[in-house]
């Protein structure tokens, strides 16, 4: 496959996503802030075409993008953005990218599960490390009865194992979802997930 062709297929995939809202988790964490402080920052880890990432700007945070996949960037940065927006977007790995102390709010949307193991945890380390008293994460993790399972390069994790690794935080959402669903290129799938929002006291 050559790069414009890759670059064809995901723009195709992202514009099935266009007109989807933000995910709950991300409006759940940012409603806990409310009128965020003047040096509101929110890194967010996977960010796709930038359906919640709009959301943040939005609400006036200062938003770091990052996303592996450049046509991902490059249908951000081609949507209307809100005026006054304050957005810095980077090609990168989600577990190769600095969090840096302090920054309030980190969302991740169903993109950590996409780290293999070794890599989930160290970055998933890095994230506690730098939120700050009060500071947020907002994402999905995968459960062990999701059909993606056997897939190499991921992270599963049981509920025990997830509420393991948020210990010490305070869970202001921890849900977990079955479903058989359909993804957004159409294929069947079985979905086992957590959706979480966790605050840093």
């Amino acid at each position: 496959m050559t790069e414009s062709d890759r670059s064809a297929g995901w723009a195709a995939y992202y514009q099935q996503l266009r007109d989807r809202p933000p995910r709950k988790t991300l409006l759940a964490a940012l409603d806990a802030f409310g009128d965020p402080p003047s040096d509101a920052l929110v890194i967010d880890l996977g960010c796709g075409d930038g359906r919640d990432v709009i959301e943040e700007l939005r609400r006036g945070w200062r938003v770091v993008a990052v996303d592996a996949e450049p046509e991902a960037l490059r249908q951000l940065q081609a949507r209307p953005l809100p005026d006054g927006s304050d957005l810095t977007p980077v090609n990168a790995r989600l577990e190769e990218v600095p969090i840096p102390l302090g920054v309030h709010l980190v969302n991740s949307s169903f993109a950590m599960p996409l780290c293999e193991p070794e890599a989930f945890h160290r970055t998933w380390e890095r994230i506690r490390e730098a939120l700050p008293a009060g500071g947020r994460f907002s994402g999905q993790w995968y459960g062990p009865r999701d059909s993606w399972v056997e897939r190499p390069g991921m992270t599963f994790l049981s509920r025990d194992e997830a509420l393991a690794l948020l210990q010490g935080l305070d869970l202001e959402l921890f849900e977990e979802e079955e479903a058989d669903g359909v993804t957004p290129r159409g294929n069947a799938k079985h979905w086992h997930i957590f959706h979480i929002v966790a605050r840093k006291p």
